[in-house]
């Protein structure tokens, strides 16, 4: 099985959190997309922040974070921003 660690911007402490959230597999966070796997963490950890998010969409699409479009960063923002 493939490790959500061999994605970009997933380390072993975001791992953690995505397997403690039952998001174990890319596949699973692929299918999952990058707002609702946030919103399972948020339900578990309420720490979890707006860099976060990016890391989750950066990892789907296999870029680096900091690299996601302007459009998405705005995106990700508005939906974060929202929830609060």
């Amino acid at each position: 099985m493939e490790k959500l660690s061999n994605l970009p911007n997933i380390g072993p402490i975001l791992e953690k959190k995505l397997i403690e959230a039952r998001v174990k597999t890319p596949d699973d966070l692929k299918k999952l997309g990058s707002k609702e796997a946030f919103l399972k963490i948020k339900n578990i950890d309420e720490s979890a922040c707006y860099n976060m998010l990016c890391a989750l969409e950066g990892a789907i699409e296999g870029i680096r974070w900091h690299n996601l479009s302007d459009h998405k960063k705005k995106d990700l923002k508005k939906f974060f921003q929202d929830m609060n």
